[in-house]
């Protein structure tokens, strides 16, 4: 099976989910473990699924989950996904505040090679 990872591109036509979780820093380990569950489980399984990335802050009290969908349609159609749900409910009850909002690819810099 080919496994495809991120790639952040210009124009790729992909969807981009940036949610920004606020967490106390005792739950962190527990939510980041818990999206990587949902991940696995059901998310990766779903039509137009591409990748997702769990960062956990450094200060304890965020996490972002960096996930891609072949479209708008398909996230959409996972946030009606029984199963997805029920994972996004339970993430809810472990954070403070979280901020979901799509987003399509403008442009990448990045330093060149030597």
């Amino acid at each position: 099976m080919e496994v495809i990872t991120t790639s952040i591109e210009p124009g790729s036509g992909l969807c981009t989910l940036i949610n920004v979780f606020t967490v106390e820093p005792e739950r962190q380990a527990e939510l980041v473990k818990l999206l990587e569950d949902a991940t696995e489980r059901v998310m990766r399984h779903l039509p137009g699924f591409v990748s997702a990335n769990i960062h956990r802050g450094l200060e304890g009290t965020h996490v972002a989950n960096y996930a891609q969908w072949a479209s708008r349609e398909h996230f959409e159609a996972m946030l009606r996904n029984p199963e997805a749900q029920h994972h996004m409910r339970a993430a809810a009850a472990l954070v403070q505040k979280y901020e979901p909002h799509l987003y399509e690819v403008v442009s990448v810099h990045a330093r060149k090679a030597p």
